[in-house]
């Protein structure tokens, strides 16, 4: 089987589906219009930019990492399920097989970013075009180690069901994360520390270089050492979930 044909077959199985594409790209692109284009404050200015696009990024953020959790851990309940053997009878060999996964969840992560950055640019967002595109990469590169989150996740459970409530555990993690709404005091003190943190801060970077914004009014910062930093242990901490439980699945047969 053709690499490039199984990527577009897979990719647009996966957008027909109503269920995963309105969670990926329409609902934070709703949520969007809701919070970033119809309060009076989201035109007031924030760093290189105003509260328009510090929402418009988070809603992105979010987006992306819910997309690439749903496909990775959706690939990984497929190899369990047998569908890696089905597809060893044809031309396509096992690793051609993650590549194109890896590919459709990244085109995936794409979307929700290319729907809330569309909005945002016929509406209230004021960026530079340099730092509204470098915010756009960075929302999907940040994205990427939730894969190994989803993917922990279906070696774990091996149901579809457990995929999706994964899928729904990252609405908790973008809370504390900083990416729906401002967070004062002891919360974001929490929320320094969960998996969203670093990515939702590392895409604003181009927009507020650190800054955050909190319920109080009352600017808070952080270096970029600690963002990055932070998304590398929670990487880590996910690859090595991986792994123990890949080992445990191979010690059971």
């Amino acid at each position: 089987m053709n690499l490039s044909y199984y990527v577009l077959m897979d990719f647009w199985r996966n957008f027909r589906n109503f269920g995963n594409t309105f969670f990926i790209a329409f609902l934070p692109a709703l949520l969007f219009l809701f919070f970033g284009v119809s309060m009076d404050v989201s035109g007031l200015s924030v760093g290189h930019g105003n509260v328009g696009a510090w929402i418009m990024i988070g809603m992105a953020a979010y987006g992306a990492v819910t997309a690439t959790t749903s496909l990775a851990g959706s690939a990984a309940v497929e190899i369990q399920q047998g569908w890696g053997r089905q597809l060893s009878l044809t031309a396509m060999p096992h690793g051609m097989f993650v590549v194109a996964k890896s590919l459709v969840a990244l085109a995936m992560a794409v979307l929700p970013v290319v729907v809330i950055y569309t909005i945002g640019a016929f509406t209230t967002v004021e960026m530079p075009l340099g730092r509204w595109l470098l915010a756009a990469v960075l929302s999907v590169v940040a994205a990427l180690p939730f894969a190994l989150y989803g993917l922990a996740v279906g070696l774990l459970f091996r149901s579809d069901a457990a995929v999706g409530a994964a899928s729904g555990i990252v609405v908790v993690f973008a809370f504390f994360g900083n990416a729906f709404s401002l967070m004062d005091g002891i919360l974001l003190e929490i929320g320094r520390f969960t998996p969203m943190y670093g990515p939702v801060a590392l895409a604003r970077w181009p927009l507020a270089e650190g800054l955050v914004l909190t319920q109080s009014g009352t600017p808070d910062s952080d270096p970029l050492w600690f963002v990055l930093v932070s998304i590398a242990v929670w990487s880590a901490i996910f690859a090595l979930a991986c792994l123990v439980l890949q080992r445990r699945r191979t010690a059971r047969r």
